[in-house]
């Protein structure tokens, strides 16, 4: 997620935002016939934030408090040997034991799959959960792992030189959804 200022085309507005994360937050529980072992955790940066949005949404019609936590998935990327830069460490923390519990990783995008690879990798260290299920807001497509998200948002078909920005208030001032080229190349369009 690249963050520009709100450059780019639009694809979701905040209402599309909002209610998109309610329709997933019922989609959620459906399938898990309720939210009683549900547990959402966030992969960084803004993960965490949309499972709080999603555990919400849930308390709102379920009436059940939804565990939230976040799992950092720095060293258990797959490219940290071709990374020129020391990968940004983000904290760990899942307040409670997953182990039979139902848990819902939640992203903002789902691209190539390595990073939810990451995260199944770094949150079964933390025990070994009944199911994983995955739910993200943008579904770009573009995959080098045979990994698809149970809930996605919207499915948005981009270019590989196009980022996706979920851009959140608590982060960036705004709630929106943006398709944007990615800086080199925009940079270069304007040489």
């Amino acid at each position: 997620m690249a963050a520009n200022g709100g450059v780019g085309r639009l694809v979701m507005s905040a209402d599309d935002l909002r209610r998109t994360l309610t329709r997933m937050a019922h989609e959620i529980v459906e399938r898990n016939r309720g939210a009683t072992n549900l547990v959402f955790v966030g992969v960084p940066r803004p993960g965490p934030i949309l499972a709080r949005r999603l555990a919400e949404a849930v308390a709102s019609f379920e009436n059940v408090n939804v565990p939230t936590g976040a799992v950092d998935i720095s060293l258990y990327r797959d490219d940290l040997v071709s990374r020129a830069a020391t990968p940004a460490m983000h904290p760990t923390d899942i307040p409670v034991d997953v182990t039979d519990r139902d848990v819902v990783l939640v992203d903002d995008v789902l691209h190539t799959g390595r990073s939810a690879r990451a995260a199944l990798d770094a949150l079964t260290d933390f025990g070994r959960p009944r199911s994983i299920q995955l739910a993200v807001v943008v579904d770009r497509g573009h995959r080098e792992l045979p990994i698809r998200a149970d809930y996605a948002g919207k499915n948005i078909p981009t270019a590989l030189y196009e980022n996706v920005e979920v851009r959140l208030d608590e982060l960036d001032g705004e709630d929106a959804v943006r398709v944007v080229a990615r800086p080199e190349v925009a940079n270069a369009a304007a040489s």
